[in-house]
């Protein structure tokens, strides 16, 4: 997280976004993006950039221990301090944009422990699954348990990277 921390500027969330609107990925008409907090890439611009393309948007949402997509509305705070909606049905999306603290060149992401992302990535094996991080937070390899879910992208304020092994 420190650097990520060290790392997070307006110029690189703005890099960032930028990135994600350019890539191919923005061909897909719906999307599960979270709310970013403290020092994740922001995804506040992102969403609204998706809703004004009209795009159908989902952010998470926690409920009986188990992550959900559902649609975007008015946000109140949900587990962890996290924004989420109030109400709403799980809604498969093409795209998961999901944060990370680490990612390496196998499209190994390194969560925060929960494994929310990774239980809601074997749940929907056909999305397509990106992370959202900073050129930095890029390590040479990180560790895989046997229930990690393998990346097919990582957006940075660099571009696109994709992973043929996910």
């Amino acid at each position: 997280m420190r650097i990520r921390a060290a790392v997070k500027s307006p110029e690189r969330d703005e890099a960032l976004l930028q990135s994600v609107l350019v890539s191919r990925f923005m061909r897909a008409e719906s999307f599960f993006v979270y709310c970013s907090m403290k020092s994740e890439a922001a995804t506040d611009k992102l969403i609204a950039a998706l809703l004004a393309a009209g795009k159908r948007v989902c952010v998470p949402r926690l409920q009986g221990g188990v992550m959900l997509a559902v649609p975007y509305g008015e946000l109140e705070e949900g587990a962890f301090g996290i924004p989420a909606p109030r109400g709403g049905e799980d809604t498969p999306c093409d795209v998961v944009f999901a944060p990370l603290l680490a990612f390496d060149g196998r499209g190994t992401r390194l969560g925060y422990g929960g494994g929310y992302y990774d239980a809601y990535f074997a749940s929907r094996p056909a999305a397509v699954r990106v992370g959202l991080a900073y050129a930095a937070q890029r390590a040479d390899r990180l560790p895989r348990e046997p229930h990690d879910v393998l990346l097919h992208a990582v957006v940075t304020e660099e571009g696109a990277e994709h992973f043929p092994n996910a």
